[in-house]
């Protein structure tokens, strides 16, 4: 066991080393990690069922971590595009891919393990890169968040459902029917009992102030209730998500997802090799048709699928692009039920060759495609016909009505959202640019003249008044939206006063080369905040923590925080 649990561990470091490099998921790393000690290729060859048994505490803590960071709260946020267009995508998916492994001539349950594991998106994946593009909080980011929640839940049911189904004997309506009942009593106890108990010890374990009693509770939490799913004939994976689920909702989530992060992250390497293992390269380079079939339903069909939902949903053409490329490949959950259907004998180990191949092909292509989608997004957006939303009859010339002297306010959010009601408060008018259909419904019953679209469109920019406006107030988190927004306000109206918000010290400094009248950065502000506050503890007066606080904000704007070593002159 030694020796197994070194050369994986060893492995999975060389593989998350080159996918760095790369600019990769980590999990493309660990699965090539895996075929490398796996019995296809040359060189030490692991021992495939040792390995796979360090992994099971692997794939446990892994579903019990993204469990707790399944936000509910989230979920209902963005409400019906989530819920409803996940839910018809799923079985939409699900349906091809049983088709396509008909036509092909696999077993029907092969097929149906196919249309699952093409289904499920994964927000680590999208998520990583949304964050180095400073998009994580974007319309479209939010609802693929939510999407993908949607889609972690779906699998509760696929498990369920699909080890039925691989059961051995006759009745299968019967065999159903006792797995579903099985599994809503587990719920049902976890649900009731866990939201109250789990909460309870955990808060009663944090009293005692031992980061190592903590670690271990939350451990024994995951593996227990992973342990205990067992006794109503789920699997492992299913009890720690759940478990991890009912966690979510309590106040100290943040502190148990942090803890557990280690260890998750050391035994679900192992998982991701393990299923690596199992791959033959020979074979997926022998049948690169099917793998690139395999490809297509879960980039191109998935994708469409899902874009043409968030379209008909009531987003705009720009949002429901970026949706449906932000959920158009696949991950953990994916290769969960691949492994699921192999442990089960359901699947062959040609068809997992093929599904494992699929989901990696799409992970690698997925920051290629969404880094294309930026642009054709805008492409589209302008070549389309306008929503209603994206006009509103106070706003034409015609109408006597338009706005003169008036804000503009680009992202209705949580910073726009704070704007616009201290305007309103003073009667300044303003018109409102947001990519949520629910939010420009919602100002306008209140009176308020919003338009639904992406900021950067020259001509929303131009029906919200710009050339008449008296101030642009920018506050989308895209950088390149940013920029595309107040680079055309130079052009049509040069005397403008615009601010925006920033991300990075590089957009700051380009705003201000374009003579941005305020740039708002957060981290700036906050450590504004934080330095002024730390000197009234000190007894500073107010006087002098003003004019230090102001030599700080010059000198920001002449340097680079990280060349301010000295500020005692």
């Amino acid at each position: 066991m030694l020796v197994n649990l070194v050369f994986a561990l060893v492995a999975a470091l060389m593989g998350a080393i080159v996918a760095a490099r790369l600019r990769q998921s980590m999990i493309l790393g660990y699965i090539l990690a895996g075929i490398a000690i796996g019995p296809f290729t040359p060189g030490f060859t692991g021992d495939a069922e040792m390995v796979s048994a360090l992994a099971d505490i692997g794939v446990v803590l892994l579903m019990f971590a993204i469990g707790v960071e399944l936000s509910l709260r989230d979920l209902l946020r963005v409400g019906r595009v989530a819920t409803l267009g996940a839910a018809v995508q799923i079985a939409g998916t699900v349906a091809a891919g049983y088709l396509v492994g008909a036509a092909l001539g696999w077993r029907p349950l092969e097929a149906l393990f196919l249309g699952a594991v093409i289904s499920i998106s994964s927000s680590v994946v999208f998520g990583k890169t949304l964050a180095e593009r400073g998009e994580g909080e974007s319309e479209h980011g939010r609802i693929g968040l939510a999407w993908s929640s949607v889609q972690d839940l779906s699998t509760i049911v696929f498990v369920v459902v699909l080890s039925a189904l691989a059961g051995e004997g006759e009745g299968l309506f019967t065999q159903l029917l006792w797995a579903v009942g099985r599994a809503a009593l587990f719920l049902a106890l976890v649900a009731s009992l866990g939201s109250v108990g789990l909460p309870w010890l955990f808060e009663q374990v944090a009293r005692l102030r031992s980061r190592e009693i903590f670690i271990l509770v939350t451990a024994a939490v995951a593996l227990g209730m992973a342990y205990a799913s067992s006794f109503f004939g789920l699997s492992l994976a299913l009890g720690a998500f759940v478990a991890g689920i009912v966690v979510s909702e309590s106040e100290l989530s943040h502190q148990i997802l942090g803890e557990i992060a280690p260890l998750r992250d050391i035994f679900a390497a192992l998982f991701f090799v393990s299923v690596g293992t199992l791959v033959d390269p020979v074979f997926v380079l022998g049948n690169l048709p099917l793998v690139l079939l395999t490809l297509a339903l879960i980039v191109v069909l998935k994708g469409a699928l899902a874009a043409v939902l968030t379209l008909l949903l009531g987003y705009s053409s720009r949002v429901a692009l970026l949706t449906g490329v932000t959920l158009a490949q696949s991950a953990e959950f994916s290769f969960l039920l691949a492994r699921l259907g192999v442990d089960l004998g359901a699947v062959s180990s040609n068809v997992f060759n093929l599904m494992l191949a699929g989901a990696v092909g799409s992970i690698v292509l997925f920051p290629v495609l969404y880094g294309a989608a930026g642009p054709a997004a805008r492409w589209l957006e302008r070549r389309l016909p306008p929503s209603p939303l994206s006009t509103h009859p106070d706003l034409e010339e015609r109408s006597g009505k338009a706005p003169r002297r008036h804000a503009i306010i680009c992202g209705y959010g949580r910073v726009g959202g704070v704007i616009g009601p201290a305007l309103a408060r003073r009667g300044f008018p303003y018109v409102v640019i947001d990519e949520d259909p629910n939010v420009v419904r919602t100002l306008r019953e209140r009176g308020v003249r919003a338009l639904l679209g992406n900021a950067s469109n020259p001509v929303l920019l131009e029906r919200a008044g710009l050339a008449h406006a008296r101030v642009l107030l920018v506050a989308v988190p895209d950088p390149l939206a940013t920029r595309l927004i107040v680079e055309h306000a130079r052009r049509v109206n040069p005397g403008l006063d615009v601010a925006v918000r920033t991300h990075s010290w590089d957009e700051r400094e380009f705003m201000l080369r374009r003579r941005v009248g305020k740039t708002v950065m957060g981290e700036l502000e906050m450590a504004l905040e934080l330095t002024e506050y730390a000197l009234q503890r000190f007894g500073v007066s107010g006087i002098e923590i003003r004019g230090i606080v102001q030599g700080l904000r010059r000198r920001v704007d002449m340097e680079r925080p990280e060349t301010l070593l000295d500020i005692t002159d």
